[in-house]
């Protein structure tokens, strides 16, 4: 899948919370962005080997400025203390996307679950919801309400919103949340893996829309396999411990990718023969059923041979 890269300036920024910075990111001339729709993301290009992925929290109808925000993660990669330590305002960075793997489906009703920088992808996501009459809330928990970001534009949504910070209320009461779910109703959640693994546990998939920043197990035991590059009709040997992305690399052919963790879903290539083991984070249910796509940078293969579209 083709999509935009380009060069970018931080225009503005701001603390959001404690740990979170908020950066507004335009074309160096001024000129439009790329359209997006709530739930979508871009790669921030910092250097070549340092690609990390961060929601749109913004207006989808400026076509001018991109809004992300980033929380320092200490025991990070190094791309959140990056964004933080060296990216002032009018610094340049390179852009690619949007992409969106966490679409607002249309629906009568919506409950929004958000856990600490989950936030973001939520935001554009609520402002949508109301300006569509739809019926919605939003609960949103955090360590403490200083770790929380943007609550000061949430306060306008008045009782639909529900702060939950750890030390004044403890965790979630996803039990009390969800037996108290009306029927039909779309739910939407993004943050850390237990509270995404709870949610999981107590809502049907077909009602459940979620977004992970870590990617999915790989606790199972690696085989060799050959990949066999469809459009170029050469075949690579995937050795244990080796991914697909990395094989292919290391055979001397470019595939586009960022995350290298299953989350981001840049490197989403089409399967033409042979069942992938699907590891990632990004595919739904009903996709990896499909088999018919699948992200080479962390899945493998449930047999000897797989042909991809490349």
């Amino acid at each position: 899948m083709n999509v935009p890269e380009f060069d970018a300036v931080v225009v503005a920024r701001r603390p959001a919370a404690e740990g979170v910075v908020a950066l507004d990111l335009a074309r160096p001339d001024g000129g439009p962005l790329p359209p997006w729709e709530p739930g979508a993301h871009v790669d921030l290009v910092l250097r070549p080997e340092l690609v990390r992925q961060y929601s749109l929290c913004g207006d989808p109808a400026d076509a001018r400025t991109w809004r992300i925000a980033v929380l320092r993660e200490p025991a990070g990669r190094g791309g959140s203390a990056h964004v933080h330590d060296a990216l002032p305002e009018n610094a340049r960075v390179r852009l690619r996307g949007p992409r969106n793997r966490f679409p607002l489906v249309a629906a009568e009703r919506y409950l929004f679950v958000a856990g600490g920088i989950g936030i973001t992808p939520i935001l554009p996501m609520l402002a949508a919801a109301d300006a569509s009459g739809a019926d919605w809330r939003l609960v949103y928990g955090g360590r403490t309400r200083r770790s929380m970001a943007f609550l000061d534009g949430l306060a306008h949504y008045g009782e639909r919103v529900h702060v939950r910070p750890q030390d004044e209320y403890g965790l979630l009461d996803l039990d009390g949340l969800f037996d108290r779910l009306p029927p039909r109703t779309r739910v939407y959640c993004c943050g850390p893996e237990p509270l995404l693994a709870a949610v999981e546990q107590r809502v049907p998939p077909q009602a459940l829309h979620v977004e992970r920043f870590s990617g999915g197990s790989t606790d199972a035991a690696d085989a060799a396999f050959e990949v066999v590059l469809g459009a170029a009709g050469r075949t690579v040997t995937v050795p244990p411990g080796t991914s697909i992305l990395r094989a292919i690399e290391d055979a001397g052919v470019s595939v586009l990718s960022s995350c290298r963790e299953g989350t981001c879903g840049t490197c989403e290539t089409g399967v033409l023969e042979g069942v992938p083991e699907h590891r990632d984070s990004v595919l739904t249910a009903a996709e990896r059923a499909a088999n018919d796509v699948m992200m080479i940078c962390v899945s493998r293969c449930r047999g000897s041979r797989l042909v991809l579209e490349l």
